[in-house]
């Protein structure tokens, strides 16, 4: 053993080592932006892992790893959860300790081809499962670092993130392979020209989607404006700015009203003479407690020329501990040491297609709506020609989060073949093709004005579309394949040799080993 494999021998340190190495795929999501990265970001924590000396401790490291990995990925969230945000982490990091003994198991006995299709099933079966909305949605998904290569956003729209996921964590097995096990080599360049295949096999044959007219989306932002009254203002004098450049929508960030248009009628005879003079629709975003029943919503509401048009959409899938506390009598605590919901937001009960004039469908979503691949495909599905979310990260402006947030509209618009319009009230802003392309220029976290986009149509179907998660389906199939192969063969085992009786003396005494 060398002299770092004594340093590692504590296990602190390698636990340490471990929570560090997990962290680094965190450097290709936005905003440093290092997609390359990805694809060997894993590869120090893979060996790291497969150099465990029992299966125990591989566990652990995966353990570790994973709580560096959720810790990184949602860094942000400290000045909301503050040190809270270590026991999610730690919570949702043992979703990796079964994955850690695999990669020993699998690694440590060189099968390797068997490791290159299992080791990023178990990853995606751990995504699978955090992506609940229970346990914080699916954000920071490693596919996900993938949203501004070309490449990558054709095999989403062939598999969804879920595909991308599953290919980046079988590129960094294969150089983990390369790295470590020199007799095994032969199988990781298979793997990667493999996997270099499907990549060109998607680029070529998979469904473009069809362009099929333009419509002129506008997005106001209005930037950091303290109050409720003083935001409105803001948006007001920005949307007015709008008349006369033949917009089919304009589109306000989430919160932008913070009161219920019932209960506020002046409102929304406001928002109603800007549609007048502008001649489109206004998608506002309602924060507020309703008129009509019980509870504080999130609503997504379309106001036309004529007032509300009666289009609204509750959000559905709400923020942990920011829109509300699981089990609030038992962890209610945590609003005492960060920014947390003082009151459960009621939740939406279904998506909704509006229609807003021009021939125009879109389908909004709230937030980190956006960050579910199901959401978007359901309503592409429904009919909705523009994906549309509705978003604000005021509270983490100076962090990475308004980015990575903003990127991930890319993913769902090749997924869907839907463009999609990403709205927020103090940036980032973005506007995507149905490719997944960007359209025009971000609105960043200091910018306050009003933009519009000339957005090109589309028509087809992805196969993500058509046939939603099957590459999720077909890795737990893996999982549950290995499984049934391992066991069968442990139960074909022979089981060892009775041990033959001692000898015994006159007096049926054990016989004692001569000294």
């Amino acid at each position: 053993m060398n002299r770092f494999g004594h340093w590692l021998a504590s296990p602190w340190r390698r636990s340490t080592v471990a929570a560090l190495a997990g962290a680094l795929p965190v450097f290709a999501f936005p905003a440093p932006s290092l997609w390359w990265f990805a694809y060997v970001a894993l590869v120090p924590w893979i060996v790291l892992i497969r150099s465990a000396p029992t299966g125990k401790r591989a566990a652990y490291d995966g353990w570790a790893g994973g709580f560096g990995y959720m810790v990184a990925v949602h860094h942000w969230l400290f000045p909301s959860l503050n040190v809270f945000i270590f026991v999610i982490g730690a919570l949702l990091g043992a979703l990796w300790a079964p994955w850690g003994w695999l990669v020993r198991r699998l690694l440590g006995r060189a099968q390797v081809a068997t490791a290159l299709v299992v080791l990023p099933s178990g990853w995606l079966g751990i995504e699978l499962v955090r992506s609940w909305q229970g346990l914080g949605g699916p954000w920071g998904m490693i596919g996900s670092s993938q949203w501004q290569v070309e490449p990558a956003l054709r095999l989403a729209s062939v598999g969804g993130v879920w595909l991308l996921s599953f290919l980046v964590v079988a590129v960094n097995v294969a150089v983990a392979v390369l790295v470590t096990v020199r007799e095994s080599r032969v199988p990781a360049v298979v793997g990667l020209v493999a996997t270099a295949t499907v990549t060109s096999a998607a680029w070529m044959w998979a469904p473009r989607p069809d362009t099929s007219g333009r419509t002129r989306i506008a997005v106001v932002q209005p930037g950091v404006i303290v109050g409720p009254e003083k935001r409105f203002d803001r948006e007001e004098q920005l949307t007015r700015e709008l008349a006369g450049q033949g917009v089919d929508l304009i589109v306000w960030g989430e919160s932008s009203v913070g009161y219920d248009l019932g209960d506020r009628p002046d409102l929304a005879r406001r928002i109603a003479a800007l549609s007048r003079e502008t001649g489109a629709d206004i998608l506002v975003n309602v924060d507020a407690r309703r008129s009509d029943k019980p509870g504080i919503y999130k609503s997504s509401v379309l106001v036309g020329p004529d007032g509300l048009t009666g289009d609204r959409y509750d959000k559905m899938r709400l923020v942990p501990f920011g829109e509300y506390i699981p089990a609030r009598q038992l962890l209610g605590w945590v609003t005492s040491v960060g920014k947390a919901a003082g009151e459960n937001r009621r939740r939406g009960s279904e998506q909704v297609v509006m229609n807003v004039g021009h021939g125009l469908k879109v389908g909004p979503m709230v937030c980190f709506e956006s960050a579910f691949p199901d959401m978007s495909r359901h309503l592409a599905r429904d009919g909705a020609q523009l994906l549309i979310a509705q978003s604000a990260t005021s509270s983490f402006q100076q962090s990475w989060a308004p980015e990575q947030h903003a990127s991930l509209a890319a993913l769902r618009a090749a997924e869907t073949g839907r463009p999609m319009v990403h709205a927020t009230l103090t940036g980032v802003s973005a506007v995507y093709d149905a490719r997944g392309h960007r359209i025009g220029q971000w609105l960043g976290t200091d910018a306050s004005s009003a933009r519009v986009y000339d957005v090109p149509l589309a028509t087809g179907t992805t196969l993500y579309a058509r046939f939603g998660d099957w590459a999720v389906h077909a890795a737990l199939l893996v999982l549950a394949a290995w499984c049934a192969v391992a066991g069968s063969r442990r139960l074909r085992r022979p089981a060892p040799e009775p041990l033959a009786p001692p000898a015994r003396t006159v007096h049926e005494s054990p016989v004692r080993p001569a000294r």
